[in-house]
């Protein structure tokens, strides 16, 4: 039995419509932490234009190249294990990278690793697209941010939602320009920056 996610389906449209317009003039997408797969399989079917290059951590990976094997379209490439932590990330270079629901999991120094490695392989002209809930000058958008922070905490003190800022200062110091804000359902956003052309 393949895996499911209930939050994917709830909110893969509302990611997509902000994908197509984001990464209109991509080419090459990797998405860090694909998960159940569902993600992957919806945004390649529907931007045809783009290789969808998914990646998960080694323990998870049977699971995903299963639903891709039976679910995916031509441009979704069969799934790459990656721990963002790992150097250099054996991966080639892309256009886009999109991450959804994942930095609140990792601990900080993977959060730093991530966009280090974002850095590395994201070429300029490039995109950098990360949904997920996140607080603002070290405010919750909702009371319910703060709850699933509490939880998180709770469940794992390494875990929890991220301010803009920092993750802002770790983007830029990489080269990276943040360019958008998309307010997204369930109090979640979809954060944007970009490396400009050389």
């Amino acid at each position: 039995m393949l895996s499911f996610s209930e939050a994917c389906e709830r909110n893969k449209g509302p990611i997509l419509a902000v994908l197509a317009t984001e990464l209109a003039a991509c080419e090459r997408v990797l998405e860090i932490g694909s998960g159940s797969g569902q993600h992957a399989v919806h945004f390649a079917a529907h931007l045809p234009e783009l290789t969808w290059q998914p990646t998960e951590l080694a323990e998870h990976l049977p699971a995903l190249a299963e639903r891709i094997r039976r679910e995916g379209s031509a441009n979704l490439l069969a799934p790459l294990a990656l721990d963002v932590r790992a150097h250099p990330w054996r991966v080639p270079p892309v256009d886009a990278l999109f991450s959804a629901n994942t930095l609140h999991i990792m601990a900080w120094p993977a959060v730093e690793e991530f966009f280090r490695g974002a850095g590395t392989v994201l070429e300029a002209p490039g995109v950098l697209c990360v949904y997920g809930p996140f607080r603002f000058h070290g405010r919750h958008t909702s009371d319910s941010n703060l709850q699933f922070d509490q939880w998180l905490s709770a469940r794992d003190p390494t875990s929890g939602v991220r301010d803009f800022e920092a993750l802002d200062a770790l983007a830029a110091a990489q080269g990276l320009e943040f360019t958008a804000d998309h307010a997204m359902p369930a109090n979640n956003r979809t954060l944007v920056w970009r490396r400009p052309a050389r």
